[in-house]
């Protein structure tokens, strides 16, 4: 009797560890089968690719990011799809599906997430910001990076939304929250005032676009360009190689100046003070000279005037032009420096001096030439 009863015993285990080889069986094959179905369409994908796109296209969208993001939803799919034949308990079941369905909204927000990034590469990979003629790239950059930080931020909340929303308990306090959403929002708004105007100035910052990165700004007293813009602050790389923060909402509310806000083109000023013996004309030709023989000047503005004539010395002023704002701060350097060269060289009476007359030797150089005339007469 007791032989009987181990070896019925020694059947039962028999049969539950070969029922759960069979469903470990199916899981693996489950799984298995989601990372095949991956592969597969990658591969597809990849050979649409390497057929239709650039060489920069291909690697925006060569990124494991989102193929990590798709492998785990197809696994996820799979293993829904074969939980009925699982023959699980009920509560186990109930379980695992609630497991699964979070899973899933998490691939899903995962794969949205990554597909932002592949999307924005993959437009701005036909767009080159350090070409001379940038403008276009500029405004994109600008817009496409706002523009994917709100959708980030958007995806990320709906996600976490979604998945509180899988729980029954917490589904109840969200109706009763949505039958109240007059008053919450109310509170919300006078909470969150300076968050959402914060939010609001980087929309605005994307779609008018005072500024856009890589724009040459000066703000707060300061030379820079635009390195990045977020959400809430924006920085700028001072021409010293340091870093100002600015609160994006600075843009919208304070005056600044934008060098590149229509072209990066831009006219520079020499100011030379000198003699009033200085030969003007000689020294307007001496800077188309200087302006022909360098590389810097973009052959569009060559000026030289007087524009100002004080007590002691002329005020001279050349004007010119140069392709972008750090051109024509070396090429105001380069014409500086050449024209008090030349003027040093060539004419060193025309360099600023002061006379000085003395009332003593005035008088004495009377009285001798009084004397010298008693003495011819």
């Amino acid at each position: 009797m007791e032989l009987n009863r181990i070896i019925e015993i020694a059947g039962i285990y028999a049969d539950s560890f070969k029922g759960l080889l069979v469903k470990a069986s199916m899981v693996f094959a489950a799984v298995a089968a989601g990372m095949i179905l991956e592969k597969i369409l990658s591969f597809l994908l990849s050979r649409w690719r390497n057929r239709r796109l650039s060489t920069d296209m291909k690697n925006s969208l060569r990124s494991d990011k989102w193929r990590a993001a798709f492998r785990a939803f197809l696994t996820a799919l799979m293993l829904m799809f074969i939980l009925p034949f699982l023959e699980l308990s009920v509560f186990v079941s109930a379980i695992v599906r609630h497991v699964l369905h979070i899973w899933i909204i998490c691939s899903v927000a995962l794969l949205i997430f990554n597909m932002v990034t592949v999307v924005k590469n993959f437009i701005l990979s036909r767009y080159q910001i350090d070409e001379k003629d940038n403008l276009e790239a500029r405004r994109l950059y600008t817009q496409l990076g706002v523009i994917e930080r709100i959708l980030k931020v958007l995806i990320i909340t709906l996600g976490i939304a979604i998945i509180l929303l899988t729980f029954e308990k917490v589904r109840q306090v969200g109706i009763s929250l949505l039958a109240s959403a007059g008053i919450l929002s109310i509170i919300l708004g006078f909470s969150a005032q300076k968050s959402l105007t914060t939010i609001f100035a980087g929309i605005q910052i994307a779609l008018a676009q005072p500024i856009r990165i890589d724009d040459v700004v000066i703000v707060e007293n300061e030379w820079g360009w635009i390195e990045e813009i977020t959400l809430t602050y924006v920085v700028v790389k001072i021409w010293d190689q340091r870093r100002l923060v600015v609160p994006i909402t600075y843009f919208i509310d304070k005056p600044f100046q934008n060098w590149t806000r229509t072209t990066s083109e831009i006219l520079g000023s020499v100011y030379l003070y000198a003699d009033y013996s200085v030969p003007v004309e000689k020294i307007r030709e001496e800077l188309s000279k200087i302006l022909e023989s360098t590389p810097l000047w973009d052959r569009r503005v060559c000026v030289l005037q007087v524009t100002d004539a004080r007590e002691r010395t002329l005020e001279l002023r050349a004007l010119v032009s140069a392709t972008s704002s750090p051109t024509a701060w070396d090429l105001r350097c380069h014409v500086r420096e050449k024209l008090i060269e030349y003027l040093q060289r060539n004419h060193p009476e025309s360099l600023p001096c002061l006379r000085v007359e003395l009332e003593k030797d005035r008088k004495s150089i009377t009285n001798v030439s009084s004397l010298e005339k008693e003495g011819q007469e």
